[in-house]
């Protein structure tokens, strides 16, 4: 994972949902509803939905936009049934793409994902063509305060649980098994660290380098993908070069 922070990919995401925040909040809305309707509107015991809470306050969503939603699914009165729906491809240059999707049209999301693919040089592939090349794991972003020191986190993280820590400019993430990432961030934030992110996520077994023109390629797939409503994540394994 060397040279390569989802952190650059989280403060750009940040900075294209200030002119999206709509967008962004109807995504996380939607996800809401699917994980309620799953597991129950307590937090407390719906994990899945501790984590999107979490996700929903990261992107500046309302307190009282949160509770509505939530209520809203927990309700079941007039609500749109979602349903989740993977899709696996090649990006420019043979790179690896899975999207995450939650929609009430399978055919509708399936056209637009494809005709994303397909503008940019990639191709869809079928179920499992390249998710063989992930592995779920859970992440969580501790910020580098002024008393930082990497060997103490490094120490208390593995004794809480986690797998590994990888270390950044302006964070370190910690690696753990899939189950593992709340309470391996409540433990950390307990001893006085600032937890940015926590989540789970499918990471890349190994990264592949593109060149400038297929990073181009690549870069305008993944904003489209991205943009369209359905879509709830991407995920790729594609090597993304440091932003100053």
């Amino acid at each position: 994972m060397s040279g390569h922070s989802k952190w650059h990919n989280i403060q750009a995401r940040k900075g294209k949902s200030d002119a999206q925040r709509g967008k962004i909040f109807t995504k996380i809305g939607r996800e809401i509803a699917v994980i309620v309707k799953a597991g129950g509107s307590d937090p407390v015991s719906n994990p899945k939905l501790r984590d999107v809470i979490a996700k929903a306050k990261q992107n500046n969503m309302p307190n009282d936009s949160i509770e509505r939603s939530i209520k809203k699914a927990a309700g079941e009165v007039g609500g749109v049934n979602y349903e989740s729906c993977t899709y696996e491809g090649y990006g420019t240059g043979g790179s690896a793409v899975i999207v995450e999707c939650l929609t009430d049209n399978k055919n509708r999301t399936a056209g637009d994902v494809r005709h994303a693919f397909d503008k940019f040089g990639g191709s869809l592939g079928a179920t499992g063509c390249v998710s063989y090349l992930f592995k779920n794991k859970g992440i969580v972003e501790v910020e580098k305060t002024d008393n930082f020191d990497l060997d103490s986190l490094m120490l208390e993280a593995l004794d809480l649980g986690a797998q590994d820590v990888v270390d950044y400019d302006e964070i370190c993430e910690i690696i753990t098994n899939p189950n593992e990432h709340n309470s391996v961030a409540e433990g950390l934030k307990q001893s006085g660290y600032e937890i940015l992110n926590a989540e789970t996520r499918l990471i890349p077994d190994n990264y592949v380098d593109l060149d400038e023109e297929k990073m181009v390629k690549f870069n305008r797939m993944i904003d489209m993908l991205e943009d369209l409503d359905d879509v709830q994540e991407v995920y790729h394994n594609v090597n993304l070069p440091d932003e100053e």
